[in-house]
C-alpha cells in the first residue's frame, strides 16, 4: 500500500491567522505518516507576517520531517528592488520512498486578461514503491483566471502525452552522465489545488481523451465513490476567503494502472490548520 497526501497549506496559516508549520506537521502525522506528502503554497524568504523574519519553510519542513527527502518546485523566485533577500514560492514534495527523478514544469499564463495572477508550476517526481517506479505530479493552478487554468490544464495533459510517447519510443541513453536512463512511467498520480470545480470546463478538459490514451485521467474520488458528491476541500472554516461556503477544488487524478490500484481517498474535514483540507489517497499494488 502506498499512501499519498496532498494539501494546500497556505504557508501554514490557520483559521486563527497564525502561521505554524508544526501544527501542519501534527495534522499530517495524525494520518499515519504518508509515504509521499505533496504540499502547495510553500515559501522561502517571503515575508508572511509583518515584523517577523521571513522564514525558510523548506528547511523547516526538513526539520519537522527528518525521515523524508524534499523536492521543492519553485514557481516564482524574485528579489525586488531594495529587498534584503531573494524569495521563492512553490510546491514541495516530501517522500519516504526513494526519489528517482525530480522535474519542475512552469505552467503558462497567457496575457489575455487584466486580472490578478501569478506564475504557476507543476512538480513532477518519480518515486520507487513496492510495485516499481511511480510518477507523481503536484500542482497549484491559477485562482483568478479560467483562461489561465485551461492553458495550465493543457500543459498537464502535455506532460502525460510526453510520458506516453517516451514509453512507446524510449529515448537513447548513456550509461552515465545527464543522458543516462531515468524512469518516467506513464502510470501516474496527479494531485494538488486545481482551483477548479468538479463540473467545470477545466475539469472536463483534463479528463478528456488523448490520442494515445482514450481515458488518460480518472478523478480518483469519482472512481472510488461514483454515487457521492466530492467532500469539501476548502471553505469549511474560512468564510472570509470562501464566502460561497464548503466546496471542492483539490483533487487526485489517476492514470493507467494507478486507476485499478485506487483503494481509498479521505478528506480531513476536521482541521482548520489551513484554508484547505488535506486529502489522503491509498494505492494498492499496480499489476501489469
Amino acid at each position: 500500500m502506498t499512501r499519498i497526501l496532498s494539501w494546500n497549506i497556505q504557508n501554514g496559516k490557520g483559521n486563527d491567522g497564525k502561521i505554524a508549520l508544526d501544527r501542519i506537521a501534527g495534522v499530517i502525522e495524525s494520518t499515519g505518516a504518508p509515504d509521499v506528502i505533496c504540499l502547495q503554497e510553500v515559501s522561502r524568504g517571503l515575508e508572511l507576517e509583518p515584523g517577523n523574519a521571513a522564514p525558510d519553510q523548506v528547511a523547516e519542513l526538513g526539520r519537522l520531517f527528518p525521515d523524508y527527502e524534499i523536492a521543492f518546485g519553485i514557481a516564482f523566485e524574485a528579489c525586488p528592488s531594495g529587498a534584503a533577500q531573494r524569495w521563492q514560492y512553490g510546491n514541495a514534495v516530501l517522500s519516504k520512498l526513494p526519489l528517482l527523478m525530480v522535474v519542475s514544469h512552469p505552467l503558462p499564463r497567457p496575457g489575455v486578461e487584466n486580472l490578478r495572477h501569478m506564475t504557476r508550476q507543476a512538480t513532477e517526481v518519480v518515486v520507487a514503491d513496492s510495485a516499481g517506479p511511480l510518477r507523481i505530479v503536484t500542482t497549484h493552478l491559477e485562482f483568478h483566471s479560467a483562461v489561465h487554468r485551461l492553458a495550465q490544464v493543457e500543459r498537464l495533459r502535455d506532460l502525460q502525452r510526453e510520458a506516453l510517447e517516451e514509453t512507446a519510443l524510449p529515448p537513447r541513453t548513456d550509461r552515465a552522465g545527464p543522458y543516462q536512463q531515468v524512469a518516467r512511467p506513464a502510470d501516474a498520480i496527479y494531485c494538488g489545488d486545481f482551483n477548479m470545480l468538479p463540473d467545470s470546463e477545466e475539469c472536463r478538459r483534463l479528463l478528456s481523451p488523448l490520442a494515445a490514451q482514450p481515458r488518460p485521467f480518472e478523478d480518483a474520488w469519482t472512481a472510488l465513490f461514483p454515487d457521492r458528491a466530492h467532500d469539501p476541500t476548502c471553505g469549511i472554516y474560512d468564510h472570509r476567503q470562501w464566502p460561497e461556503g464548503p466546496h471542492c477544488r483539490d483533487f487526485f487524478f489517476a492514470t493507467g494502472r494507478c486507476v485499478e490500484a485506487l483503494r481509498d481517498l479521505r478528506v480531513d474535514t476536521q482541521t482548520d490548520a489551513s484554508d484547505h483540507q488535506p486529502l489522503l489517497l491509498e494505492l494498492g499494488d499496480r499489476i501489469t
